[in-house]
């Protein structure tokens, strides 16, 4: 049966036909194996850091089974949520509920019969119990979405859960490491950790490779390196992009992948991606309480602040997900026209302070970039690709 595109390449699902396989660290052991090590260490509780859109909960699908995995997010919690409910709900128990008996009892010709509920809560013992019998493995995906108090808390079950072996997976990004549970005294000699290093040029080439080579279409080693590059280190959108491409072709039935077909497709794949608000809430900044904002004459005719100074930096070539202030200091000076620049470091810190102030106190959605020990981080690929492509489609 002749393949779809859709079939092979998938941004949001596990991916069959194009599954790549990385190594741990340069010490020649995958990821895969590091894993299942990690697994079958009895009473230790495995942590997985690693950058967004890195494939990190595709590797537990891959090593665990989709059938095996329990998958909650730290999203799911907050101070009021009953921890091991939300477990029971996730594998289908009855956490809680209402139990109704009856006794009958006859005495001469008359029959009487009465009725007695009773209200229960399954203890975690029997949550814990019912996962270890069945094979299930708790994966804690954006383990920092929870606030840092509802963190220790989960932390505080989890070290018992482990001691009675259930097999428990948290994961986190790198820069808001899960310090809950990596400096948790109460963990220490009880953790494995993984660290996820960012994807390779050369592993993200081999999805796209793979993926073409299952649907019969021919793509350069040349136009295969383009797009390792563009994907900014992660597979989900090198999956993303090469569906749009796939999709194109068919639309014009051709079968040439080409440097045309490649601009397009980049535009074409940020239709799947709603960022235009936050790119909007970014350029604005704070509210300026009618004091008139300094603007700038940029390279390329625009007229911005200092605001849109910052979002047009990350824009920029070459594309990173993280850049040390100096270097995102002279991409600002670069984009200005003028050579009489009068824009001073701890000016451009102080901006960069308040645009960190408004995301936090947004939906997660609008967390797109951290400043943080001076550094900017872009938490989410797909956004940085929206910032270089998809402003372009309107």
């Amino acid at each position: 049966m002749q393949l779809k595109a859709e079939n092979v390449f998938k941004p949001g699902a596990f991916p069959e036909y194009t599954y790549v396989s990385r190594n741990y660290e340069n010490t020649g052991i995958s990821y895969e194996l590091r894993l299942k090590q990690a697994l079958r260490t009895a009473g230790c509780l495995t942590s997985i850091i690693g950058p967004s859109k890195m494939g990190k909960t595709i590797l537990c699908e891959q090593v665990i089974g989709l059938d095996n995995i329990v998958e909650i997010s730290g999203a799911d919690f907050n101070e009021n949520t009953d921890f091991w409910a939300t477990i029971a709900a996730k594998v289908g128990l009855p956490y809680m509920g209402e139990i109704t008996t009856e006794r009958a009892a006859t005495e001469g010709n008359c029959k009487e019969s009465d009725s007695k509920s009773e209200k229960y809560v399954l203890s975690k013992d029997k949550v814990i119990q019912y996962c270890i019998e069945n094979e299930k493995v708790l994966v804690i995906d954006d383990f920092h979405y929870a606030s840092p108090e509802m963190q220790m808390k989960m932390a505080q079950q989890l070290k018992d859960a482990i001691r009675r072996e259930l097999k428990v997976v948290v994961v986190s990004l790198p820069h808001r490491a899960d310090d809950a549970i990596r400096q948790n005294a109460d963990l220490s000699g009880r953790l494995s950790l993984i660290n996820i290093e960012a994807w390779k040029e050369e592993d993200l080439k081999k999805i796209a490779l793979k993926g073409f080579d299952k649907l019969n279409i021919k793509i350069e080693n040349s136009i295969a390196e383009k797009l390792a590059v563009e994907c900014l280190t992660s597979p989900q959108l090198m999956q993303y992009i090469c569906l749009s491409i796939c999709t194109l072709l068919e639309d014009e039935e051709k079968q040439e992948i080409n440097d045309d077909i490649l601009q397009r497709a980049y535009k074409f794949t940020t239709v799947n991606f709603n960022y235009s608000d936050v790119v909007s809430v970014m350029s604005k900044g704070p509210n300026p309480r009618g004091q008139q904002r300094k603007h700038y004459q940029t390279i390329d005719g625009k007229k911005l602040d200092l605001y849109g100074l910052i979002v047009e930096s990350l824009a920029k070539n070459p594309p990173l997900v993280e850049i040390d202030f100096d270097n995102f200091y002279n991409r600002i000076i670069q984009l200005i026209k003028t050579t009489d620049i009068k824009l001073d470091k701890q000016t451009v810190k102080s901006h960069l302070n308040n645009l960190q102030g408004i995301l936090e106190g947004k939906e997660e959605i609008y967390r797109a970039i951290e400043w943080k020990d001076g550094t900017i981080y872009v938490l989410d690929p797909l956004f940085l690709f929206y910032l270089r492509w998809g402003r372009m489609n309107g």
